[in-house]
């Protein structure tokens, strides 16, 4: 996709992840979340073993090298009868998510690819600043924090500015809002977003309509379909996935049909290719999108995910100040002081963006998962 001038896409640091986002002017029309050392392996090629034919899934679970969970690579991939203990090349087409294992690929891989017998990790997949950088090639980078460049390939540093921050206050509250399950819409309505392990729904409140002179079902029908723009950006922007459905607001069931045409229009912009299956006898929309990266929130609501977010309130806390304070002490239950060593990394990225040592300490007092931080 070709960026217009006003495109760009900004990444900002903070300990163990990266928020990026693209811009359109003041619009965010692109949103991941990359955490460098918990990549979820999307892309990633390997040479891995064959672990058990499965005929009654259609699939065969294939151990990967370095992972806790087989990947699971089903018979439409074409690799002919498996045996136990074979290795074959596979590729990682999904993610870990929904309580699942990855789902692998074998199709078009790269022939290029290092020879031998052992099963091992071949190949990275590209990392999500990198899937954006190459789906808008003109847009400009803005970083700010020299680490983020070290990680992108150099045929990207060409397109890489460094500022002391990439997020102003107006991006922060909406990548914010993301975490939110409640999204403003426009004409003051409202949406809540109510993932669930089967489907992911979505209830279209009505606002300002009941101020709107024209026949309630004019105004509500326009209302709706104002509105359907900034939701369905939402799907791309949060990563939903898998099946969606809309419950759009105060339309009776024969009026929603209306909509169909605006809904598939809008589904066009997403790269994901959404799939509008039309209205159900109850007058709900249905849509599928392809479940392929996790979606925002299960990364945000992991036990990873809340710590990370505490420890990005504690770097723009501590962000700015003079550099010479004492360490910044974090109580730790047993699984959170585990967790971090686990990622020392994390660590090293609070001193690097703060100036300040982050402390950790065990309390036996708190809860396994549970953290407190001690201002002294």
């Amino acid at each position: 996709m070709l960026a217009p001038v006003s495109m760009r896409i900004c990444a900002s640091s903070s300990p163990g992840e990266v928020r990026i986002a693209v811009m359109d002017n003041d619009v965010m029309q692109d949103f991941a979340l990359w955490r460098p050392d918990m990549a979820d392996g999307v892309g990633d090629i390997y040479r891995a073993r064959v672990s058990a034919h499965v005929p009654a899934l259609g699939g065969t679970f294939i151990t990967l090298p370095g992972l806790e969970q087989a990947g699971f690579l089903p018979d439409s991939e074409g690799l002919g009868p498996l045996t136990q203990g074979q290795t074959v090349l596979v590729t990682v087409t999904r993610s870990a998510q929904g309580g699942k294992g990855v789902r692998l690929g074998a199709r078009n891989l790269p022939s290029d690819l290092p020879g031998g017998a052992e099963p091992k990790l071949l190949r990275r997949g590209p990392t999500p600043l990198e899937r954006l950088a190459r789906y808008y090639p003109l847009a400009p980078i803005i970083i700010d924090d020299v680490a983020i460049g070290t990680l992108l390939p150099a045929v990207f540093h060409p397109r890489l500015t460094r500022v002391n921050c990439a997020f102003d206050s107006d991006l922060r509250a909406q990548a914010d809002a993301l975490e939110d399950p409640v999204v403003p819409l426009p004409g003051g309505m409202s949406a809540s977003i109510t993932p669930t392990p089967a489907l992911v729904a979505i209830d279209m409140d009505g606002g300002g309509t009941s101020m709107d002179r024209r026949p309630k079902q004019t105004a509500q029908f326009a209302a709706n379909r104002d509105a359907l723009p900034d939701l369905l950006r939402q799907l791309r922007l949060r990563n939903l996935s898998g099946a969606i459905i809309v419950d759009v607001a105060g339309l009776a069931i024969r009026k929603r049909r209306a909509l169909s045409e605006t809904v598939e229009a809008l589904l066009k912009n997403d790269p994901l290719r959404p799939r509008f299956l039309g209205f159900t006898a109850l007058g709900l929309a249905e849509i599928v999108r392809p479940r392929i990266h996790p979606p925002l929130h299960e990364l945000f609501q992991s036990r990873e995910g809340r710590l990370l977010h505490a420890l990005r309130g504690q770097m723009q806390a501590y962000r700015g100040m003079p550099p010479d304070g004492g360490p910044v002490m974090l109580a730790c239950g047993y699984g959170i002081m585990a967790l971090l060593q686990d990622h020392p990394g994390w660590m090293e990225d609070f001193m690097r963006l703060t100036g300040r040592v982050l402390q950790p300490v065990m309390d036996q007092g708190l809860p396994a998962n549970g953290w407190r931080f001690d201002h002294g």
